[in-house]
C-alpha cells in the first residue's frame, strides 16, 4: 500500500501547475492591483493627498466634474508637476525591465538571465558617465539621455556581433561574452569616476544607484513609445518562445528561425533596457526576480507571462520607488539599492521554493 500511494517524481511540480491562475484571472488582478497602487503612490510624499481627492483631481483634469479636488495647499501641483510623472515613468521603465527580463530569460532558457547580463546597464553607464565628466551638453539637457540609451543599444549590438560564430550564436558563448564585456565597461567607469571632480563623482555616483528624481512629463514622453513598442514585438515573439523552450532543435523542425528570434529578442531587449536606464540609471533585479515569480504563478507560458511580467515590473518599481522617498522624511533612498536589498533576498526565498529538482524551474 506504501508504494501504491508514493507519489512518482515530478508530481509535485503537476501539482504545482494545476492551481496555476490563468492569464485571464491574472492579468486583470495585476492591472486593478497596479492601478491602486499608482492612487497610493501618487498621494505619499511630504504633502500627503489622500486616494479620493487623488482621484478627483485626475478627473477634474480630464473635464469630469467628480470628486474631491485636494485641499492641502499646492496639492494639484505636487500631483501633477511631481508625484504623476513620477510614478507614470516608475510604471514605464518597471514594465520595460519586466518584460525585457521575460523575454531575455524565454530566448536564452536560463531563469537566472536578466539584461543586465549582455551588456545593456553598464554600457549605458559608461555612455551618460562620459557625458557628465566631459560635459558635454550637446542636447542639453537630453544629452546624459541619448549616450546613455546609444551606449546600452550599440554595447548589446557589440556582444552579439562577437559572440556569433558560424553564422550562429550559442547562449553560452553570448552570456559569456556579456560577462566580458560588462567587466570591461566596468573598468571603464572606475577610470571615468577617477577622473572625475567631485560634482561630476556625485552626479555619476547617483546615475548608477538609479532614482527616478528627476521624472516629468518630458521623460515619459521620451519613454513610453520606445517601451511600448518593444512589448508589441516582445508578445509577436510569444508562440516563437514557447517553441523554442522545446529545444533549438525541435524549434526548427517546427518552423522556427531561431536565429532570426534571438537577434530580434535581444533587440528589444536593449531598445526597452536602455531606454529605461537612460531615465532612471541602474536599477537591478526587477528584470530576474519578476518574470520568475510570474513564472511560478501562471507558468511558462509566454502569451501570459510576458504582459504580466510588465505589469508586475511596473508594481514593484511603483511601490520601491514610493519607499525609497517616503522611508526617510526630506531624504530619498537610492532606488537601485533599494531594489538589490529586497530583491536579493527574495530571489533566494524563491530559489528554495521553486527549485524542487534539477531543471524543475517552472
Amino acid at each position: 500500500m506504501a508504494t501504491a500511494t508514493k507519489s512518482p517524481p515530478g508530481r509535485t511540480a503537476r501539482e504545482r501547475g494545476n492551481r496555476r491562475l490563468p492569464g485571464a484571472a491574472l492579468l486583470p488582478g495585476l492591472a486593478l492591483a497596479l492601478a491602486a497602487l499608482c492612487v497610493v503612490a501618487a498621494g505619499a510624499g511630504q504633502v500627503d493627498v489622500p486616494p479620493d481627492q487623488v482621484i478627483g483631481s485626475l478627473l477634474h483634469h480630464l473635464g469630469l466634474d467628480v470628486g474631491p479636488r485636494p485641499t492641502a495647499a499646492q496639492g494639484d501641483n505636487a500631483l501633477w508637476i511631481v508625484r504623476f510623472p513620477r510614478v507614470a515613468l516608475a510604471v514605464v521603465v518597471g514594465a520595460s525591465l519586466g518584460c525585457s527580463g521575460a523575454v531575455m530569460q524565454g530566448v536564452f532558457g536560463n531563469p537566472l538571465a536578466e539584461p543586465a547580463v549582455i551588456g545593456v546597464s553598464w554600457g549605458s553607464a559608461v555612455g551618460a558617465a562620459t557625458v557628465i565628466v566631459f560635459g558635454l551638453s550637446t542636447l542639453g539637457s537630453w544629452t546624459i539621455m541619448t549616450a546613455a540609451f546609444v551606449s546600452g543599444l550599440v554595447t548589446t549590438l557589440l556582444v552579439y556581433v562577437v559572440s556569433r560564430s558560424g553564422g550562429g550564436t550559442e547562449v553560452v558563448t553570448l552570456l559569456l561574452t556579456g560577462i566580458a564585456v560588462n567587466a570591461v565597461a566596468s573598468a571603464l567607469l572606475g577610470l571615468l569616476m577617477f577622473a572625475a571632480g567631485d560634482d561630476a563623482l556625485r552626479a555619476i555616483t547617483s546615475w548608477n544607484l538609479g532614482s527616478l528624481a528627476g521624472a516629468n512629463w518630458n521623460a515619459v514622453a521620451a519613454v513610453t513609445p520606445v517601451a511600448a513598442a518593444g512589448m508589441v514585438v516582445a508578445l509577436a515573439l510569444a508562440h516563437r518562445l514557447d517553441l523554442l523552450s522545446l529545444g533549438e532543435r525541435t524549434a526548427r523542425h517546427l518552423g522556427v528561425d531561431v536565429e532570426r528570434l534571438r537577434f530580434t529578442a535581444i533587440v528589444v531587449i536593449a531598445l526597452m533596457t536602455s531606454a529605461a536606464v537612460a531615465f532612471a540609471g541602474v536599477i537591478s533585479f526587477v528584470g530576474l526576480v519578476v518574470p520568475h515569480l510570474v513564472r511560478l504563478v501562471a507558468g511558462p507560458g509566454h502569451r501570459t507571462l510576458i504582459p504580466a511580467s510588465a505589469l508586475g515590473g511596473a508594481i514593484v518599481l511603483v511601490a520601491a520607488d514610493t519607499v525609497a522617498r517616503t522611508a526617510i522624511p526630506y531624504q530619498e533612498l537610492p532606488l537601485g539599492v533599494l531594489t538589490a536589498l529586497l530583491g536579493g533576498p527574495f530571489f533566494f526565498w524563491l530559489l528554495r521554493r521553486a527549485r524542487g529538482g534539477p531543471g524543475n524551474w517552472s
